[in-house]
């Protein structure tokens, strides 16, 4: 059992685009925040996930601001823009690394979702990350959990999902439509173009 220093500095890492940040992600960020031995969650805003095409990506800082914005009144979940710094396309092993380096007292756990696992062993450098790093695995729709053998510090954590997609978000975005629940009231602000009066 970990000693009670551990626990205070085990950090959940949530990467994503957040494009933008939703309500689904910040149920889950919530959920592993306060249901876990997580002290906080993270909320890693990637400025380019090597397996998603870059075109129709927010602006980064304006995605930051985003998510700083949907937890400005949260003391359990953070913003980190750290790969911002980082060479691109982003890692993340050498997200963790730099991460490590930056807190070195903090004990770091991947989030991720049941759809990426079957994908993680073509991950840069993925045998050491596999052997360095806990990793919390949700459920997600359609996505099986697979064989768990090739990983063994995975674990396969309950959660409750919303399927919300970021790009049905921008679409109604552009064609004008309610994004009302689906976002943060302060996101939603943000994303909505300014009223013009008649």
């Amino acid at each position: 059992m970990r000693d009670m220093l551990s626990m205070t500095n085990r950090i959940g890492l949530l990467f994503g685009s957040f494009n933008p940040v939703h309500t689904g992600h910040l149920i889950l960020a919530e959920h592993f925040a306060t249901r876990t031995d997580l002290a906080e969650v993270w909320l890693v805003v990637t400025p380019h996930n090597p397996f998603k095409a870059a075109a129709d990506l927010l602006p980064d800082t304006q995605r930051l601001s985003l998510v700083q914005r949907a937890i400005a009144d949260n003391p359990r979940l953070r913003a980190e823009d750290i790969e911002f710094s980082l060479p691109r396309p982003s890692y993340t092993i050498a997200t963790l690394d730099a991460l490590r380096q930056r807190h070195p007292t903090h004990d770091f756990v991947l989030l991720m979702g049941s759809d990426n696992l079957p994908s993680l062993p073509r991950w840069q450098e993925a045998a050491r990350l596999l052997a360095e790093v806990d990793i919390y695995v949700y459920p997600r729709p359609g996505s099986p959990i697979p064989d768990l053998a090739p990983f063994p510090r995975v674990q396969v954590m309950t959660a409750p999902l919303l399927d919300i997609s970021a790009t049905y978000i921008r679409e109604s975005l552009r064609q004008g439509h309610s994004i009302r629940y689906l976002v943060p009231a302060a996101v939603e602000a943000a994303l909505q173009p300014p009223r013009t009066s008649a």
